[in-house]
């Protein structure tokens, strides 16, 4: 990547600071939950038109959206925006400033291409919703929306800097068990307790917890449990999420999940029927050290906090993964300066304060520096799928 190029961008982002923050501060104050982001689809994509981005709205799904600039034969860089919030906390997982990144650094990245007739290339912006939860990535791989894409980047907020995280599998399991009323005190001996197989799982899976990998995750609720505590609840619900680091890892944590459910099903005497959702799965994130090491240099910071030390390893799931097994992918994690855990109020709050403002922008500005160095040199887009391509044979024959 220029000189040239580094002092654009820069110059770019910081000039638009103030309309970059109300973006964000927007899409904060008006949290929308997954497939539902309209506000948010409407707000990003009549930024987008502003800034002269040839828009796709409701592409491919009624709330994602595409944003192109083409400059002629190149690499299909696609930066990505996520917006949804999550029930009852709002924006505890910091995507307004996702999106703001991701809008800061498609702006920077076209006017360094208009300034520079030697850049060739495209920048893709994708509005993927429902990242929590709800696939939305998944959904749109399926649907084509990556397959003239050579690399994909987005950024996310932490409480430190991590550059090549650690993010798991996910496989969402949702059981019903069902079982027959009856009057709990008068005969309770004519019912069949489905409550009772919604606890005996949530116990079993507690239990499971002693024998998995330190890297596997189960976490679940119970939705449903009965009506009235006078009648013995003939319905009940379970919703898991199971986790780990890797899909082989996941298949056998899958194996021992439901045999706790069979066995929570039988020692009730309820009838089961669960459900693996393997349709919207999400996978391992897969980062691609070639682009990672740009990101890294274009920030100009040192080096990234061990996350170990902070009780953070490893984090969540995003469908991100899923990208990361199409294309080339980065998704580095970068400092807000809080205290908080995402998914906290604690952290909705942090994602809405001034201070995450620079630490945004700054990510913004190295995610759009990578995409450049990319377009600018071909040996390091080869380089990177050599090395993705690599990555997956590995993890096909694993």
């Amino acid at each position: 990547m220029s000189e040239n190029d580094s002092k654009i961008v820069r110059s770019v982002i910081d000039r638009e600071e103030l309309f970059l923050n109300s973006i964000s501060q927007n899409i904060w104050k008006n949290p929308e939950l997954k497939f539902e982001e309209v506000y948010a689809h409407n707000l990003l994509t009549d930024a987008l038109i502003k800034y002269g981005f040839e828009v796709h709205k409701n592409y491919l799904l009624q709330t994602a959206f595409r944003a192109e600039f083409s400059s002629g034969d190149g690499p299909s860089i696609a930066v990505i925006l996520e917006y949804d919030a999550l029930p009852g906390i709002g924006h505890a997982c910091g995507h307004n400033l996702i999106a703001e990144a991701g809008l800061a650094a498609a702006i920077s990245i076209k006017e360094a291409m208009e300034n520079d007739s030697k850049i060739k290339g495209k920048v893709v912006v994708l509005g993927t919703p429902a990242e929590e939860s709800g696939g939305g990535k998944v959904k749109l791989i399926k649907l084509g929306a990556f397959k003239n894409v050579d690399a994909a980047m987005m950024v996310h907020p932490l409480k430190a800097d991590w550059f090549n995280p650690i993010n798991l599998s996910r496989l969402a399991v949702s059981v019903d068990f069902r079982g027959k009323e009856s009057h709990a005190s008068a005969f309770p001996w004519e019912g069949i307790n489905a409550l009772d197989a919604a606890v005996n799982l949530y116990q079993n899976l507690g239990l499971l917890r002693q024998q998995m990998k330190p890297t596997c995750r189960l976490h679940a609720i119970i939705t449903k449990g009965g009506t009235a505590p006078n009648i013995i609840p003939a319905e009940s619900r379970v919703e898991i999420y199971c986790r780990a680091q890797s899909i082989k890892d996941l298949q056998v944590l899958r194996e021992k999940v439901e045999k706790c459910i069979v066995g929570a099903a039988i020692s009730a005497g309820c009838s089961y029927k669960a459900n693996f959702d393997e349709d919207n799965m999400y996978y391992d994130l897969v980062t691609n050290n070639t682009m990672c090491r740009l990101f890294e240099k274009n920030l100009g910071s040192k080096s990234p906090t061990d996350p170990a030390k902070l009780g953070i390893l490893p984090v969540g799931s995003t469908d991100m993964g899923n990208v990361s097994h199409v294309v080339p992918s980065i998704h580095p994690f970068y400092n807000i300066y809080t205290e908080a855990s995402n998914h906290t109020e604690e952290f909705t709050n942090a994602a809405g304060a001034p201070r995450a403002q620079p630490s945004t922008l700054n990510a913004a500005k190295a995610m759009a520096m990578t995409a450049l160095s990319l377009m600018r040199n071909p040996e390091k887009m080869a380089q990177a799928k050599e090395e993705f391509k690599i990555a997956m044979l590995i993890k096909n024959s694993s």
